[in-house]
């Protein structure tokens, strides 16, 4: 597996915040299909970061595109390959 970095910055509060538990609920199922790495919010509010475990960017750009955030507009993406340098 490789791990991705998938940073959601926030474009639409008000909005996001209508769309948070289906949001949360997408991140979860995930963490227990065992896709997600880590997960957590940034704590200025300005959105996000969720490390993705897939096989390729392809993989993982799918995995970031069906996120309620982004298919309903509230947050836009930034999608980078991340290695972790802690064994």
């Amino acid at each position: 597996m490789i791990l991705y970095a998938a940073i959601l910055e926030m474009v639409d509060l008000k909005k996001d915040k209508e769309h948070l538990d289906i949001h949360i609920d997408y991140l979860n199922k995930n963490i227990e299909a065992g896709n997600i790495f880590a997960k957590g919010p940034f704590t200025d509010h300005s959105g996000g970061l969720v490390i993705y475990k897939a096989n390729s960017f392809e993989e993982a750009k799918e995995l970031v595109e069906n996120d309620p955030a982004i298919k309903h507009g509230t947050r836009r993406y930034t999608l980078k390959e991340w290695k972790s340098n802690i064994e």
